[in-house]
């Protein structure tokens, strides 16, 4: 996961234990991968088996900085955190729901803290699915309003789904960080 190596750049000198939020966590490879890390992680997904999945697979020196919670990810409260990790969740949020993530994204998050997510764009296939919400490169820039973009790329290809199925895939994979806010001009 590319955004620990971001902040372990940054820590070389302290090491603080550093808070992650992995919204749709499914059964953990990138909250395991930040635990190994030494991070705190609030590990959240609205299927239990996700979740039992997750807690089956942590080692138990690890688990007393993991905390779980099962819910749906429209309304969730993210709290103040580092990082906000979100691969392959945000786009199951429609309207409302997808504009709320992002502003609580960005309230959870101080300066220097990052987001990093994977996102469906809006030329994939699953961008016909009214249930989903794949915004164009561009409306996911503009969520970002204040932050600083680190990495972005974008894939396009045909491809499969987990089940086997065809499908036209329109990636985005991004990481920002929250900038510090510019100190006001001194007057003259």
């Amino acid at each position: 996961m590319a955004a620990i190596g971001l902040f372990a750049a940054e820590d070389e000198l302290a090491t603080p234990t550093r808070f992650a939020v992995d919204l749709g966590c499914g059964a953990g490879r990138d909250t395991r991968e930040l635990l190994r890390a030494g991070w705190r992680v609030l590990a959240v997904d609205r299927e239990p088996a996700a979740i039992e999945a997750l807690l089956a697979a942590t080692p138990p020196g690890d688990r007393a900085r993991l905390e779980t919670r099962v819910t749906d990810l429209a309304g969730f409260r993210i709290p103040p955190c580092d990082l906000v990790n979100a691969n392959l969740s945000l786009q199951f949020l429609t309207g409302d729901a997808h504009a709320s993530a992002w502003r609580a994204i960005r309230a959870a998050l101080s300066p220097g803290g990052r987001v990093a997510a994977m996102v469906f764009g809006d030329r994939d296939e699953a961008a016909d699915d009214t249930s989903m919400t794949c915004p164009s490169p561009r409306a996911i820039r503009s969520q970002l309003r204040g932050f600083e973009i680190e990495r972005w790329s974008e894939r396009e290809e045909d491809g499969e789904t987990a089940l086997g199925e065809p499908h036209h895939i329109h990636l985005v994979e991004l990481i920002a960080r929250r900038r510090h806010p510019r100190p006001p001009r001194p007057r003259v």
